[in-house]
């Protein structure tokens, strides 16, 4: 398609749009009347405006029907769990009894780690990006701590060559060559959180694969945003949050999906009730019996409400088509890329560097921009003018328009406001 930059054929670009009713269906944020231009479902999605009634209905059955609502409310909660798990599998590319959705994300990989990271005298490495997000840094640092490993021997971060902010996939795959023997895991993000670049999951698990070590992906930037294929890509497990791309609410209830391969393996796990088997469960006798699937994972008794407002994020989702957002995605990101670039090509010196990656298979919604010149007064002047954008230090300006509640015309008036700024 030939961009042009000029709000008519941005608003042109809105009308066509088959998904520009979806956005009434969140709450878009205000200030003195005038809804703001929020580009931080990387951070913290938009709530939908259906996610309060859900939330309504799981308080009136405790009202009426206490805890026999687990059995006789009108939607019993013993299988509330299955309103969530048809469309999570489709979105991050799944078999419905491979995921599972409970706690949050890093405990969520703190619990993958105690099945999936089983380190020995001759395997006990972790391989993972530079500057991953701190929680997963932490995440490793005890975890090998905790089976007697020194961290700096333990874990190895790759990290970008000199003078480029992208890792390059041949580089990650040479690390898993180098380290093969001694790698017991190979764990990266989908989408690293700064950069916002789509790793090439396939093929770092096709290294970890061939030398004999288990593979994890944290898909905090990634559930909700990009198209995932976690069962076909042959990966062991993969954790993710809920409460970005998939707009669940601040501190949502996290995901986890499980290969199928590993259901019946009896791996080590740290066990509760609620990954009991279900038919015997209130029997409460001892001795661990797990449910089949991903749900054998759980520990506790599910957060309903967490549950309910995720449910009204998921069902927007399905009813747009997960190919339809996709679709929109891949455009709309096109024409953010497109707006900027007239942005940048008319300073006299350099302003904005692109720390994203182009290619659309290696980035979602996000895009960073490194501000070479008065980076946090751009950024302070964006807000002042109802723009939602992030600030890493020390000088990236990170936004993300998502396609079910942000718009081509939205993209444009950043690209313009902007330019006003710059100038």
């Amino acid at each position: 398609m030939q961009f042009e930059n000029n709000l008519a054929f941005a608003q042109q670009l809105d009308t066509a749009d088959p998904l520009k009713n979806f956005r009434n269906d969140f709450i878009i944020p205000e200030k003195e009347g005038k809804q703001q231009i929020y580009f931080l479902g990387n951070s913290l999605g938009l709530q939908p405006k259906f996610a309060n009634e859900y939330i309504r209905r799981i308080m009136q059955d405790w009202a009426s029907l206490g805890v026999e609502s687990f059995l006789h409310a009108t939607e019993p909660w013993m299988n509330y769990h299955d309103l969530l798990v048809k469309p999570l599998s489709t979105i991050v590319g799944a078999l419905p009894h491979e995921v599972v959705v409970m706690n949050q994300l890093t405990v969520n990989l703190h619990l993958m780690l105690v099945s999936f990271y089983r380190p020995s005298q001759k395997r006990f490495k972790i391989i993972c990006e530079a500057k991953a997000f701190p929680s997963d840094q932490y995440m490793f640092e005890t975890h090998v701590k905790h089976h007697n490993y020194d961290p700096d021997e333990s874990i190895i971060e790759v990290a970008p060559r000199q003078g480029e902010h992208i890792l390059r996939t041949e580089d990650i795959v040479s690390v898993i060559d180098k380290h093969g023997e001694e790698t017991a895991l190979v764990l990266f993000s989908g989408i690293n959180y700064y950069t916002g670049q789509f790793f090439d999951i396939p093929a770092i698990t096709q290294a970890a694969n061939r030398n004999g070590a288990m593979t994890g992906f944290d898909l905090a930037h990634a559930a909700g945003n990009v198209e995932l294929q976690l069962h076909n890509w042959d990966i062991d497990f993969a954790c993710w949050c809920s409460y970005k791309y998939l707009n669940a609410g601040p501190g949502a209830i996290g995901g986890v999906f499980i290969h199928e391969k590993h259901h019946d393996k009896n791996l080590p796990r740290f066990a509760g009730w609620w990954g009991y088997d279900q038919l015997t469960r209130f029997k409460m006798e001892k001795g661990f019996k797990a449910m089949p699937g991903a749900e054998g994972w759980q520990l506790s008794t599910p957060a309903m409400f967490l549950y309910a407002a995720h449910r009204a994020s998921l069902e927007i989702a399905e009813k747009a088509g997960w190919e339809n957002i996709n679709q929109k995605r891949k455009l709309l990101t096109a024409y953010l890329w497109f707006v900027l670039d007239e942005v940048n090509k008319f300073q006299k010196n350099p302003i904005i560097e692109f720390i994203t990656p182009r290619n659309e298979n290696e980035h979602g919604c996000q895009v960073s921009m490194n501000m070479l010149q008065r980076g946090k007064e751009i950024y302070n002047a964006l807000m002042d003018e109802g723009f939602f954008v992030d600030w890493r230090e020390p000088s990236v300006i990170r936004l993300a328009p998502v396609p079910l509640y942000n718009t081509f015309e939205e993209v444009w008036r950043f690209g313009d406001t902007l330019k006003g700024i710059l100038e």
